[in-house]
């Protein structure tokens, strides 16, 4: 068995998909394996994922019709064979020693997820959105969704989780399926233990889920919602109603960003330039 096993959903990503591989290769962390599931590119990005395989024995392809990243994620946790299992979007990357320190914290504590910080990184800059202290064990659910921030940093991503008390699936077909099912995750697994000092980093682009606004991400994201919070409200964990978001506002100046405006249940949050915390505002 190996320690960990890395699940890359991947889909025409062939401008970022080098960088992901390369932090993963080359973690500290060297007893792990990648499963990349290529989920019907029509690019170059099948061609970078063998071209990685045959070099590097640990780095697994897994080939699917496009299905969607969920379809790719279960594909992927159904051939796993790790300790623990791990998530990385394959626009993203990871610090080098990024799965070493989430799994030795992880075994030191005998926890069920590890969960790191994160950046969002931008074409220009990254800015830090979660980090740590220090290393800390949490039980109880509600401590685990507050220190989690849910429902406002719903990601599967920066976290490790052990193989074996997973049991769960992706809704296929859907989008923001992180936000339906790491509720689920954070309640049925044990302890939880934060990780300082290191980070995944997340690429915002306008291609990702996060800023596309069709029909059915819109239907998609309050099935999410509801998901999430029926099971918080059936299995009574508590979620603060200030972080329930809503919508963005974005104001331009000589087509820079001046400001966004975050709009939620009970507040408003501005930042200037898009990402320095200007006012909070109660509704």
């Amino acid at each position: 068995m190996v320690k960990l096993s890395i699940v890359v959903p991947v889909y025409n990503v062939e401008e970022y998909l080098r960088k992901c591989l390369d932090s993963l290769i080359n973690q500290t962390l060297s007893d792990i394996e990648i499963l990349c599931v290529n989920d019907g590119s029509k690019d170059s990005s099948l061609d970078i994922l063998n071209s990685y395989a045959e070099k590097d024995i640990r780095v697994k392809v897994l080939n699917q019709p496009n299905k969607g990243q969920s379809a790719a994620r279960n594909l992927a946790i159904s051939k796993a064979v790790g300790e623990y299992l791990g998530f990385v979007d394959s626009d993203d990357w990871v610090d080098l020693d990024y799965f070493e320190k989430l799994y030795d914290a992880a075994k030191k504590h005998d926890a069920d997820i590890a969960c790191a910080g994160f950046k969002r990184c931008g074409k220009v800059n990254s800015t830090v959105r979660k980090s740590f202290k220090e290393e800390k064990v949490y039980a109880d659910i509600n401590d685990k969704v507050s220190v989690d921030n849910l429902p406002e940093h719903n990601y599967i991503w920066n976290k490790i989780y052990k193989r074996e008390k997973w049991h769960f699936t992706f809704s296929e077909g859907r989008y923001f399926e992180d936000m339906a099912v790491l509720i689920k995750i954070l309640y049925e697994l044990n302890t939880m233990v934060t990780v300082p000092a290191t980070y995944y980093n997340y690429r915002r682009n306008p291609g990702s889920t996060v800023t596309l606004k069709t029909a059915k991400h819109k239907t998609d994201f309050q099935w999410a919602k509801n998901e999430m919070h029926s099971f918080a409200d059936t299995h009574g964990i508590i979620m603060n109603p200030s972080y329930l978001f809503k919508k963005r506002e974005v104001i331009k100046m000589f087509g820079l960003t001046f400001l966004k405006v975050y709009y939620y249940e009970n507040i408003i949050k501005y930042k200037l330039f898009g990402f320095i915390p200007f006012l909070t505002k109660e509704i």
